[in-house]
């Protein structure tokens, strides 16, 4: 064979081998393809899928609070809130100097944020934007698809501080916290829906997929017990009070003893909800359910009434108080004047130590403890606030020689002002001892509503707890001796002409757990009173945490006053 011939077979047989490899090359290719559109379709759809399909929240819109009679307490608005989209911006030196000048915000801290996370498709930039700032925002032209708006809702409390404690607040996250906010907060809120949107390579939204999208359930109104224009005069005659006497503390409680409705409530200090960050730290303590006190004398009627109810004292007796001097065991006991002979009536209206320690060794330390329990001491009262504290009543088996003198004239047990009204307000009403109740419905259409959350399922209207004393011992307590407290015993600062009310004083000694005894300098002032005695609708309670102001201070002449007129404002306006 030639070497022409050899040299054409060599190429035919290259260029066979060539063809062969591209058909081959060809055909891995389109079998790559067919696989790709094929087998891989379904996965690089979903992937594509998620990159622009998202689910985005829709906020529940939080209900309103309103007093009984309709009034706004606590409303909410909507404000749009402003976001980055960090991997959609080119240049974030020049975004953030941008927008923090638009936003008010820091932009070196704008800046370190959107590097961070430079791949991110959602960055808070500012929340619930006021109209102005987001006007100038608006105005800086930015690429849309890198930012974006999300309408929030923003919680308003249109009468400012007033029943700050009552309410509570909402936070940034729509989260309550204090007050009915926090107690009420699943109800008040609502459940946020979802909305499924699809985006384009932008990031600008397409389509919302409605179908698949879940609409939120808005919160339901709360009706409060609350009284504004009663609220309003109990926090006014409240900062009197504070600015006369610059106490540590101070609070009032208006409360219809018929029903356990709860119209005015007050804490003092307190706060602005719509200014939280500018209160003082002590501000957030409700006193009214967050403070424990002895309630010196406030504490006699309850004695009293249950010796009578037990049959072992009667109205019209006397009582020897050894002008001034009682020995009992071990203990020598003193009044703070010296009294011979007194009435049953006289022991309240004179408010005397000896006289309740004669009477409490005829009922005995197993009968005076019951008496304490049934009155509601020793646990928390129910009401619709979180921070219900239940005081402290030490058990029978942790009573002492002195448990029986000190007992019956307030001291060694510890009650929170709400327990305080509420037990009196038994004693107002007949004998019938109410939980206390902030929330009359959850509705709007002023119907009884099931409760908003489990801790509010114990509270229903009228809801008898159980039964204290007999009417008869009830109506003897306000109409003799407490009325006589106030006509010419230790309240006659709290008479109010044409109005026959009644009341009882309290002046007790702090206790001083450093030193193991009660403190010279440190008093807590109380004084309840009702009106009219004849036919109890209104109690109001006011206690006083040591006056720093000199002199001598008592709950007759630092608490009582301010009781009065808040006592007679209410009673003018609730009792129709």
């Amino acid at each position: 064979m030639s070497a022409l011939t050899r040299t054409a077979a060599a190429d035919g047989w290259r260029m066979t081998v060539l063809v062969l490899l591209v058909f081959l090359g060809w055909t891995i290719l389109f079998g790559r393809l067919i696989r790709i559109q094929g087998a891989q379709r379904i996965l690089m759809h979903d992937r594509v899928a998620r990159q622009s399909i998202t689910q985005e929240p829709i906020a529940a819109r939080p209900a309103e609070i309103l007093d009984r009679h309709g009034h706004v307490l606590a409303m909410t608005i909507t404000r749009e809130s402003v976001f980055a989209v960090p991997e959609m911006i080119d240049d974030p030196l020049d975004f953030a100097w941008k927008v923090g000048s638009a936003l008010n915000l820091n932009a070196d801290a704008v800046y370190r944020r959107l590097t961070e996370q430079p791949d991110s498709r959602f960055l808070w930039l500012r929340r619930r934007v006021s109209d102005e700032r987001l006007n100038d925002f608006l105005a800086l032209g930015l690429p849309r698809a890198s930012w974006g708006l999300r309408r929030e809702y923003q919680r308003q409390y249109p009468q400012g501080a007033i029943a700050a404690h009552v309410l509570g607040i909402r936070d940034i996250d729509n989260v309550g916290r204090g007050g009915l906010e926090e107690a009420l907060n699943s109800g008040i809120r609502g459940t946020d829906g979802v909305r499924v949107i699809s985006r384009d390579a932008r990031s600008i939204v397409v389509e919302v997929a409605a179908e698949r999208s879940v609409p939120p359930q808005h919160g339901r109104t709360v009706i409060s017990t609350l009284d504004l224009l009663i609220q309003s005069e109990t926090e006014r005659q409240l900062d009197q009070l504070v600015e006369q006497w610059r106490p540590l503390g101070a609070c009032a409680i208006v409360m219809d003893p018929a029903t356990g409705e709860i119209l005015a409530m007050a804490s003092r200090p307190t706060f602005d909800p719509g200014a939280v960050d500018q209160g003082p730290a002590a501000a957030w303590k409700n006193l009214n359910v967050a403070a424990v006190f002895e309630p010196g004398s406030t504490f006699k009627p309850f004695v009293v009434g249950w010796a009578l109810q037990q049959n072992l004292l009667k109205q019209d007796e006397t009582i020897h108080c050894g002008f001034g001097t009682f020995r009992m065991g071990r203990r020598i006991l003193h009044d703070h004047h010296a009294y011979g002979d007194l009435s049953v009536e006289d022991i309240l209206v004179k408010s005397s130590n000896i006289g309740m320690a004669r009477i409490a060794e005829r009922l005995g330390p197993a009968s005076l403890y019951e008496a304490t329990l049934l009155f509601g001491f020793g646990r928390r009262t129910g009401v619709e606030l979180p921070g219900d504290l239940s005081g402290l009543l030490r058990p029978l088996s942790a009573w002492t020689d002195y448990s029986a003198g000190s007992i019956p004239m307030g001291q060694e047990l510890a009650v929170t002002p709400l327990q305080l009204i509420t037990a009196h307000a038994a004693i107002a009403n007949g004998g019938l001892l109410l939980r206390p109740r902030l929330v009359r419905t959850a509705d709007t259409d002023g119907s009884e509503a099931s409760p908003l959350t489990t801790l509010a399922t114990a509270v229903r209207a009228g809801a008898v707890e159980s039964r204290t004393l007999s009417r008869e011992v009830c109506e003897w307590l306000v109409r003799n001796p407490m009325r006589q407290v106030v006509e010419r015993g230790t309240g006659k600062t709290a008479k109010i002409d044409g109005m026959q009310i009644f009341g009882k004083t309290g002046t007790a000694q702090k206790w001083n757990p450093e030193t193991g005894t009660y403190a010279d300098d440190g008093w807590v002032l109380s004084f309840v009173c009702g009106a009219p005695a004849e036919d109890p609708r209104t109690l109001v309670l006011v206690m006083v945490d040591q006056p720093q102001t000199a002199g001598s201070h008592s709950g007759g002449s630092v608490a009582a006053p301010t009781a009065s007129r808040i006592l007679q404002y209410a009673v003018e306006r609730h009792v129709r």
